[in-house]
């Protein structure tokens, strides 16, 4: 499955913020701001709540991880198709808060791809990302792990971060759509990122604990 570019991607993470019913709330105002924008925004609600939003929603709803397990026994794990069966359209793979080795990444990727799931790769460093994108997944999302949930975005801190994995990636497969993260908090982030030559971002802490996500998100969205 494809979507549109470029991307903004919204991972609930497991915060407190979006417990319970606050998850689909806030799924509900980037739905609104997509819905009346046009722009392309896409979240990640907790797993617990992941067919409960993907259900109330009408933008892609991606998982948080999957794991490159068949149906059948696996108590604890989230299969592809438990993730397809609960209306997400996608998922994230190997953020660097749930990291798996190269060979699951892959497994990951085809079995996804197998039943028609988006994929986005998480990858700390462009290295990774090249490595990564053998399994071309449709994104890869690069994201210093010591800038995530920080003040200041990969786009200032270190932009040769983000053109680099833009040039690393599409070497090895051209088709990849490359997004950035880590310290993404408003406009002038993703307007950045963009004119570095990604094809989106992927944020959580920016606009989960936000005291007006709304504005936050639509802020974001300002330039693209």
């Amino acid at each position: 499955m494809s979507v549109k570019d470029p991307a903004v991607i919204v991972n609930f993470k497991v915060y407190s913020e979006i417990e319970g019913e606050k998850s689909l709330s806030l799924a509900e105002i980037c739905n609104r701001v997509a819905d009346e924008s046009g722009a392309n925004i896409i979240v990640c609600p907790p797993m617990v709540e992941l067919s409960y939003v993907a259900d109330q929603v009408e933008i892609p709803v991606f998982s948080q991880n999957v794991d490159p397990r068949k149906p059948g026994s696996g108590t604890g794990f989230t299969t592809p198709s438990l993730v397809k069966a609960a209306g997400a359209t996608g998922t994230l793979i190997n953020h660097s808060e749930h990291k798996q080795p190269a060979d699951d990444v892959g497994a990951c990727v085809q079995m996804c791809k197998d039943l028609g799931i988006t994929t986005c790769v998480c990858a700390d460093t462009v290295d990774i990302a090249a490595d990564l994108a053998r399994f071309s997944p449709y994104y890869i999302a690069v994201e210093p792990p010591e800038l995530i949930g920080g003040d200041i975005s990969v786009t200032s801190a270190n932009p040769a971060v983000v053109s680099g994995t833009v040039d690393a990636v599409k070497t090895v497969d051209k088709g990849i759509k490359v997004l950035c993260g880590a310290g993404v908090k408003n406009g002038g982030d993703v307007k950045a990122a963009i004119d570095l030559g990604a094809e989106g971002v992927l944020l959580a802490s920016g606009v989960v604990k936000a005291k007006d996500p709304e504005s936050v998100i639509r802020d974001l969205i300002r330039d693209i």
